[in-house]
Formats: C-alpha cells, structure tokens, sequence
C-alpha cells in the first residue's frame, strides 16, 4: 500500500533551453514549500530541475533542491530531495526520490523506497512522494 509522505508545492520562476542537433536540454529554476503533516517547510534558494531529450527517447528529469523547516516534533531540520524521473509518451511524469534529512523524526525516509507523481498547478507542479508501507 502506498503512503504519501510529502507534498510539493513547485513555482516555476525561469527556465533556460538549449536545442542542439543530438538533443535538448532544459534548466528550470523553482522555488516552493511543502506543507503537510510530517514536514512543514521551504525551498531554498538554488532548486533546479534539468530535463534532457534525445530525439525518439523520452524526456528525462534530475531536479535538487533543499527545503528548510520543522519536522512532525516541531524541530529545525533540512531534506535534500533528488527526483530522477522520466515524462512518458502520455504525459505522466514518474519520478524515483531520494532524500536525506537531518530530523530524526523523518530519518526512516532515507531508507524508504519511495515513489513520486507530478500534477500540474497554477504556479507550476505538485510533486507527490509515496513510501510503500
């Protein structure tokens, strides 16, 4: 069964393409915040998403970022968050996360195999981080 652990709420603020003759490439500088039960937070500055494309292939996606807040004790802490993921022929966005965190409280999420999906908002994307429990 999955569980979501995190939701991402992305704003889109630039982005900067490259097309060259065996591909394209795409840098998207974000800003955001998470707000949800286990971790309250927001992105710092520096979050990129790099989406590359080889012709006949899919888009693949690397986005990094920081997010500084309070975990479910209400304690500091900071999660790195690294989506790798790929945009299908349909559209759908499938990401593979990993996270690490200085929270005890949340520690379980680096060893967690977790999953993602990607909507889109009004500002951007919602990234939405599931754990198989």
């Amino acid at each position: 069964m999955l569980k979501e652990v995190l939701t991402v709420n992305v704003d889109i603020k630039e982005e900067y393409e490259v097309k060259g003759q065996s591909g394209s490439a795409k840098m998207i500088l974000f800003e955001g915040y998470i707000d949800c039960d286990a971790f309250k937070g927001k992105i710092m500055p520096g979050g990129v998403d790099t989406q590359r494309q080889k012709p006949g292939e899919n888009v693949t996606l690397s986005a990094r970022y920081i997010v500084e807040g309070t975990d479910i004790e209400g304690k500091e802490c900071k999660l790195f968050i690294e989506n790798n993921g790929e945009i299908l022929e349909d559209g759908t966005i499938v990401t593979r996360p990993v996270i690490y965190t200085d929270s005890e409280a949340l520690s379980y999420i680096e060893k967690a195999e977790l999953t993602g999906t990607v909507e889109a908002s009004q500002l951007g994307v919602i990234i939405h981080i599931y754990t198989n429990l």
